[in-house]
């Protein structure tokens, strides 16, 4: 077992992007941590070697009590082997930190923050319906650093009536700030969301995709000017902070997913809870895990890891997939990238085959466009 995730799914109010799981009632907090606990100690069985990640996610995790957390890590704890240095990570809402509540969480085995923050202006935190502004999203984080040395900001952009300028005044915050580590990704608009309603009705500017593209440029450049390395499509670390907990599902390792809608991955099977909370903790407290499975084929499992790794610095080996999937996959791979190296889409650098400057932006089409199809 390479990781654990841990979904909490509680948010205080609904940003208007977000097609999570979540809840913005929390009458049932109690019982959905119960019933964590629960389905950690149910699942021990399926663990298949060292822990070395445990990540918070959500939703909203900085909701939950310091009490809270650390009742669901001894649970880890007293279940599961866990590595000696295992990453730790808690996603957090700028508007949930607090001096006092940063001490706890320093307390505790959390040793990473993940903060959604999201853009340093207010006009954006409003469109977007975030529960913090622009003031607090500033003050969380240098809050943080006095008891954080790991920590991840999350930023959006191509949001309607962010101009280039204000993007890179977005950025300059960050790097003023200093932190290691920064997620960002472009604004979709996700059916059955509140944006879309919003978009369809006229009240807010449809996403424009060149614009999207525009920002995603200046991020590649100002971020690597800076320091950072994009080591995944949306994620830029220094040296020593690249996010374990992502780089193993890129990797392909497998983890265990505790929580309603939570996903987990052994390798040859993905399975899924129930997107409910109601019918979540009934069925844990019935001692049955709520989930779907499905068994991947060979095709299934040579698309995720084309898909994955085209993201991400480590690229695709050919004589990998050749080991994994066989050598007809190996050929077609071969066969179907011949296009992409002639439009300098992809390039071979040390027996990789990475994703060029020029098709960053473009990297999850190229990836389908290299699928197997039976």
């Amino acid at each position: 077992m390479s990781g654990i995730y841990i979904h909490i799914p509680f948010c205080k109010q609904a940003c208007h992007y977000c097609d999570f799981h979540f809840s913005t009632s929390l009458k049932k907090k109690k019982e959905l941590v119960e019933a964590l606990v629960t389905e950690l100690e149910l699942r021990k069985e399926e663990n298949k070697g060292a822990v070395e990640t445990i990540y918070f996610g959500g939703g909203t995790p900085s909701l939950l009590t310091a009490e809270e957390i650390n009742f669901i890590l001894n649970a880890v704890y007293e279940n599961y082997p866990v590595g000696e240095h295992p990453e730790i990570t808690l996603e957090a809402n700028p508007d949930d930190l607090d001096a006092e509540v940063l001490q706890e969480l320093a307390n505790s085995k959390i040793n990473r923050l993940s903060i959604g923050v999201q853009s340093f202006f207010e006009e954006d935190l409003q469109l977007m319906n975030r529960a913090h502004n622009a003031t607090e999203a500033l003050q969380s984080i240098q809050l943080a650093k006095k008891y954080f040395d790991n920590i991840s900001i999350d930023l959006i952009y191509g949001i309607p009536g962010m101009s280039d300028e204000r993007w890179q005044e977005n950025l300059a915050q960050t790097l003023a700030l200093k932190i290691p580590h920064i997620s960002s990704y472009a604004l979709t608009v996700e059916p059955k969301t509140a944006l879309k309603k919003m978009i369809e009705t006229g009240k807010v500017k449809p996403v424009d995709e060149d614009r999207s593209k525009a920002h995603f440029e200046i991020l590649l450049a100002t971020l690597e000017e800076a320091g950072f390395v994009n080591y995944e499509f949306s994620n830029f670390g220094k040296p020593g902070y690249f996010s374990q907990n992502n780089t193993a599902y890129w990797l392909g390792k497998p983890y265990l997913g505790i929580g309603p809608s939570a996903h987990s991955f052994d390798g040859e099977h993905r399975s899924w809870n129930v997107n409910n909370n109601t019918k979540y903790i009934k069925s844990i407290q019935q001692k049955v895990v709520p989930a779907e499975v499905e068994e991947l084929s060979e095709v299934d499992r040579y698309n995720e890891y084309v898909m994955t790794r085209l993201r991400t610095q480590f690229g695709v080996n050919l004589q990998e997939i050749k080991t994994l999937f066989g050598e007809k996959l190996a050929l077609y791979f071969e066969k179907e990238a011949r296009v992409f190296f002639e439009k300098e889409l992809l390039k071979e650098e040390n027996e990789k085959i990475l994703i060029t400057k020029k098709g960053k932006f473009l990297s999850d089409g190229i990836a389908a466009d290299l699928f197997y199809v039976e």
